[in-house]
């Protein structure tokens, strides 16, 4: 077992480093490779059960594709992907297929054409069959376990230092989970990589049998576009990046962001719980709101409640729960009441009210790895989102292993941004991972037509404005932004002017000439978007 000092110069793999994969170039465009073998889909029936929060169109259908499991070895072992489909109904009027993808990493996606369905409209729907997947490793493609208990406390996954801002429990799970990864996953794991899946939109994209294809992408999904524009320039049509990640920070640097981006995201919930202190009781003040957080976060660290049906309700706990419900602006009430239990609670010494915390588990905010997920099915592993997740961010980079290095971090961030407690500078599996990556990351330029729209918010939490504008910068002149003055994660689809643009966009192929800035849909604080909603991407890390 791995013993860390306060200050030392170990590294978590604390032994000989891994052996390093072949190493290629990347960042030019790809040959068409990507063509060779790629047979038409066989369309059916999706039998697999919905993703929760979806009501599957019944027009959607599925299929499965072969596709190499290492591109650098395209006639060796392949593997299943699954794709699904709603095709226009005016085949008259019809362009060519959009392609989607909802983020994560580790995210589903065969449901999100339903999701699209019901917020595009008809002259965008009339012009494009909706083409979901799930990407390899996840859900019903190929999917990757670590064997991780679903009991983990989200608090551990993501890694959140010990009260005392020790990390030891993050180096020790750190280990043990990127050994269980290696172990479950077998060599499958090293080639679940943005850039596989990349290559992995290129063959739908020939099985399919389009010249080029469109593309809606949110969060991670904007990384993985960008990517796709990078390798296969020439291949794309219109393509839309909402809430963007900075393509020169993955990953430890993307996560580090998340200090500066939730410390700008919370005071737009501390005036929300502020001006409803009648109905909250957390203070008549955004100031005061936020001394009730640190008084309870503070609370729970010395002492843990318990927690129905799940782990301990301790201050990390409260703490991820908040990051994640500011992700969207309908769950700040949701987000108030929970605060609320916790200091009833926190009062009377008393376990958190199971009505609360069932609650929070419908907004898929609460509990261990599943929380908000299905707990596993006979082809899916429960564990499947963060082990998919790990897999990605783990295998698109080296990450630094000096276990100095991160505790520094750590300690520097509790005092610089308190909210978040240092985990966003803590240490992953990926700090042990047991191979390196396969090939370098993809560089991300702006060699290709001009057809990008990039959305994005000022104050989100999870990717932010400041990695927007990374990634603007990355694509130059193919892309135009448009920037809504308003919080939370997700653009589309919500009332903007986002909205009317990006439609003209898929529609008739028109990019704003110059970048956007647009006030938010209704002023600041005088209401709360609705629950209802027809599409919310999900609130996964990214």
């Amino acid at each position: 077992m791995l013993i860390v000092g306060a200050v030392t110069m170990a590294t978590v793999a604390a032994g000989a480093p891994a052996p390093a994969g072949p190493r290629t170039l990347a960042g030019t465009p790809e040959p068409a490779v990507a063509e060779a073998g790629t047979a038409a889909p066989v369309w059916g029936e999706c039998t697999m059960p919905p993703q929760p929060g979806i009501e599957r169109d019944p027009r959607q259908q599925c299929a499965t594709l072969k596709v190499p499991l290492n591109y650098r070895a395209p006639r060796g072992r392949t593997i299943e992907i699954t794709i699904s489909r709603i095709a226009t109904a005016q085949p008259g009027t019809r362009r060519g297929i959009l392609l989607s993808n909802p983020g994560g990493p580790g995210d589903q996606g065969l449901d999100l054409p339903s999701a699209l369905a019901t917020v595009l409209p008809p002259e965008v729907l009339d012009q494009y069959d909706l083409i979901g997947f799930d990407p390899r490793g996840i859900g019903h493609s190929t999917p990757v376990t670590c064997g991780i208990d679903p009991a983990t406390p989200r608090s551990h996954v993501l890694p959140y230092p010990a009260p005392d801002g020790g990390i030891q429990r993050n180096v020790t799970f750190a280990r043990t989970t990127a050994a269980a990864c290696a172990e479950h996953s077998g060599d499958v794991l090293r080639f679940i990589t943005t850039a596989n899946t990349a290559r992995d939109m290129d063959r739908i994209r020939a099985a399919l049998g389009e010249p080029k294809l469109s593309y809606y992408g949110t969060s991670y999904g904007t990384y993985l576009g960008a990517v796709y524009l990078s390798l296969f320039p020439g291949r794309s049509d219109r393509v839309v990046l909402d809430s963007a990640v900075d393509p020169g920070l993955v990953w430890r640097d993307m996560f580090r962001t998340w200090n500066e981006a939730v410390a700008l995201r919370l005071p737009d919930f501390l005036a929300f719980a502020a001006e409803r202190d009648a109905v909250y009781h957390l203070g008549a003040t955004p100031d005061e709101v936020r001394r009730t957080y640190d008084r309870l976060t503070a609370a729970l660290d010395e002492r843990p409640l318990p927690n129905p049906g799940d782990p301990e309700l301790d201050g990390n706990a409260l703490r991820e729960i908040t990051r994640w419900l500011l992700y969207f602006d309908f769950a700040l009430p949701s987000l108030a009441e929970f605060w609320q239990e916790v200091a009833e609670a926190v009062s009377t010494g008393s376990a958190v009210d199971a009505a609360a915390v069932a609650r929070l588990a419908r907004l898929g905010s609460a509990g261990g790895v599943t929380a908000g997920d299905r707990a596993g099915t006979a082809d899916v592993p429960a564990d499947n989102r963060i082990a998919a997740l790990y897999a990605v961010v783990c295998d698109d980079v080296d990450w630094p292993r000096d276990v100095a290095l991160h505790a520094r971090q750590v300690a520097a961030d509790r005092q610089a941004w308190p909210v978040t407690a240092g985990m966003p500078s803590n240490l992953w599996p990926c700090a042990a991972w047991p191979t390196r990556p396969v090939e370098p990351p993809v560089t991300v330029t702006g060699n290709g037509p001009r057809n990008v729209l990039i959305l994005q918010n000022t104050r989100d939490p999870a990717t932010s404005l400041r990695s927007a504008r990374g990634l603007r910068a990355a694509l130059g002149r193919r892309a135009a932004m448009i920037t809504v003055d308003q919080g939370g994660h997700g653009v589309f689809g919500l009332g903007s002017c986002a909205d009317e643009a990006t439609n003209t966009f898929l529609a008739t192929g028109s990019l704003p000439a110059r970048d956007r800035f647009c006030p938010a849909p209704s002023p600041a604080g005088d209401t709360v978007r609705s629950a209802a909603v027809p599409y919310i991407p999900p609130a996964w890390p990214l």
